[in-house]
């Protein structure tokens, strides 16, 4: 499902699929609505020269009409502030390059939460496209006690109006039977009369919306009694940060505990499969060297990357959780006072955690920031929080040297020690974005005052059991996908560097010690030497700026090429018995601080529209990484760890 809105022309009616984009203010319930709609009938792109994430999918109505959904960033207005708004805008008027015009506007509204979504509809009404208003979440608006009068509402917007509920089953039967009778006799696509207007239409229109919502809408004497009385615990300038600091504390300890033995099975299946090549194939000949690219190259390589999965998942649960809960808005108001003091803007927030996921959305998300300032001093930072990818390299480290017991007795009995370093790796990327964010401030916009942080907090709800398993399926589809060609086409290529040039006649040695991959590797030792690494480490650090997983895979293939007792070893054990613990903290070091991968990079690029920013982040975050690497191995060497 690869094609473009460019696909979409006038042709006659059924001849193509239309195109309905899913238009609506942020929390409003957008995605799940998309979600119901099209199921795992979808993907997920960028805009055509904008690096702004675009979700695509294909649903069917009830009468057999195939629709083809397009699900735009949340806007509060078509006057837009930030480049997510922009794109919004700019395809519903069409006037994005390289897109069309969708043909219906389905406006998406929390039915609890109408106000900001009828002046965002009486804008749209004048983009000149047919607009459907649903009214999302009426389950809840009713278990609240709103009373919403449709007909009403209809006449008084002079849009159609449908209710649905995203999250239930039959949730979504009268939006699609809706679609179905508008689609089957679309109007001509009217004039386009929308103008961003001056403060004062801005103004009439909020107040022309404050009119429909009292004439249609009958409010509870008190709505939101139960969010506030959470908020009074959750939003407390003490207590609040206290719960939030432990629910990231339990996040990082789910990580090792949650997905153990998951781990386990994976590992375990990688190990049979490798028993059954070796079993296969002979040790010698052409077809040993196919059974050592299957075995060393393909099962040590992909294999150390695959087993990683569960940790990423349990991480991507979490944050997933947090967002649909509605937690994630208050986090960022928590964290306001915190940013403010390091330079940062309060919707700051939600970019850096969402990094904790993979910094390339976290870079997209900072599209929400209004000042260029504060959204590029964001960028910068953003690969400093401890992503994902890092996981396989904290998570390998850890479980070879740090022994997996509690920490303590009793009451501190469930806290493991492996999930406490862990949790002090994540605090340092959080210590090290804070205090970089605040040289930024202080040395390049001095003169840059940041602006007041506004958010507008929505209600908690549930979260949606069939929306987590698709985020989760997409994330996991994307790590697959990753490990299937990034990673593969580096253990591809470190495995033949490993493994060419063959050892000569009489050689002692393991055979790896004649390849190209230690010429390399000793090539790169001399420069990092003082900070404890050996040409293996040397040789892994090069494609891992490809993709930081990488280095794990490369170690992996490396170690397993060169065989003897470790080759039928774990890989952990493999580096427990050549490594030092000082060359182990240093690592772990290094890691905090690694150069973000390739894509991230072009990512930085993209947002910034400049190469010199990108530069930039790579060289202080490489500098960086060589430091604290330094000072850890040192500082361990004297201590009595090397």
């Amino acid at each position: 499902m690869s094609e473009s809105l460019l696909a979409h022309t006038a042709a006659p009616a059924g001849a193509a699929a239309p195109w309905v984009a899913l238009v609506g203010n942020p929390n409003c319930g957008k995605t799940a609505l998309f979600n119901a709609l099209t199921g795992s009938r979808q993907h997920v792109a960028n805009y055509p020269g904008v690096t702004v994430e675009r979700k695509v999918g294909r649903s069917m109505t009830p009468g057999g009409r195939e629709l083809r959904l397009i699900d735009l960033p949340g806007t509060y207005a078509l006057r837009a502030r930030s480049p997510d708004e922009a794109v919004t805008r700019d395809v519903v008027l069409g006037r994005l390059k390289g897109e069309v015009a969708p043909d219906l506007l389905l406006l998406v509204a929390d039915a609890t939460n109408l106000r900001p979504a009828l002046r965002l509809a009486l804008e749209l009404k004048d983009a000149g496209r047919p607009i459907l208003l649903a009214l999302n979440m009426m389950d809840i608006a009713r278990h609240r006690g709103f009373r919403i009068d449709l007909d009403r509402l209809s006449r008084e917007l002079g849009v159609a109006v449908v209710e649905s509920v995203a999250v239930r089953r039959q949730g979504t039967d009268a939006l699609l039977a809706r679609l179905d009778g508008m689609l089957a006799d679309l109007p001509p696509p009217g004039p386009v009369t929308w103008q961003e207007g001056a403060a004062g239409n801005v103004r009439a229109a909020q107040r022309e919306a404050d009119r429909i919502l009292a004439a249609c809408v009958a409010a509870p004497a008190d709505p939101s009694s139960g969010t506030r009385r959470i908020d009074a615990v959750l939003l407390h300038p003490v207590l609040g940060l206290i719960i939030l600091l432990a629910v990231l504390f339990l996040m990082f300890q789910a990580v090792f505990a949650w997905a153990t033995p998951a781990m386990d099975a994976i590992d375990a299946g990688f190990s049979a499969l490798g028993g059954l090549t070796d079993a296969m194939l002979p040790e010698s000949g052409a077809l040993g060297l196919l059974r050592s690219f299957i075995h060393d190259g393909l099962i040590g390589g992909v294999g150390s990357v695959l087993v990683f999965l569960p940790q990423i998942l349990v991480l991507f649960l979490f944050i997933l959780l947090l967002e649909d809960f509605g937690y994630m808005a208050r986090a960022a108001f928590l964290m306001d006072r915190i940013m403010g003091g390091a330079g940062l803007h309060g919707r700051s927030f939600i970019p850096l955690l969402s990094s904790f996921a993979c910094a390339i959305p976290g870079i997209m998300a900072t599209r929400v920031i209004d000042s260029r300032h504060d959204r590029l001093a964001t960028i910068l930072v953003a690969p400093l929080m401890t992503c994902s990818a890092r996981i396989p390299v904290y998570t390998l480290i850890i479980a070879a040297f740090v022994p997996n017991r509690p920490v303590g007795e009793g009451a501190l009995a469930w806290v493991n020690l492996q999930g406490l370093v862990m949790f002090g790796l994540y605090a340092a990327g959080i210590a090290s974005a804070l205090l970089v964010s605040f040289v930024i401030k202080k040395v390049l916009w001095r003169q840059h005052a940041t602006e007041p942080f506004m958010l507008q907090l929505p209600d908690y709800k549930l979260p949606s059991a069939r929306n987590l398993a698709i985020g989760l399926w997409q994330r996991a589809l994307v790590f697959m996908r990753r490990a299937g060609t990034t990673i593969l086409s580096m253990m591809v290529l470190i495995w033949f560097l490993s493994s060419v040039p063959r050892p000569p006649e009489g050689a002692t040695e393991p055979a790896i010690e004649y390849s190209f991959a230690a010429m390399i590797g000793r090539a790169v030792e001399p420069v990092l030497s003082p900070v404890g690494f050996n040409w293996q480490i040397s040789m892994a650090l090069i494609p891992g700026m490809a993709a930081r997983e990488v280095a794990v895979a490369s170690l992996g293939t490396v170690y397993s090429v060169a065989g003897g007792e470790d080759d039928s070893a774990g890989l952990g054990q493999a580096l427990a018995g050549k490594w030092s613990l000082a060359t182990a903290l240093a690592f772990l070091a290094w890691y905090v601080f690694a150069p973000q991968c390739a894509a991230t990079l072009g990512v930085i690029r993209r947002e910034t529209g400049s190469r010199r920013w990108m530069l930039v982040s790579f060289g202080y975050m490489l500098a960086l990484a060589y430091l604290a690497a330094f000072a850890t191995y040192q500082i361990a060497v004297l201590l009595g760890a090397g």
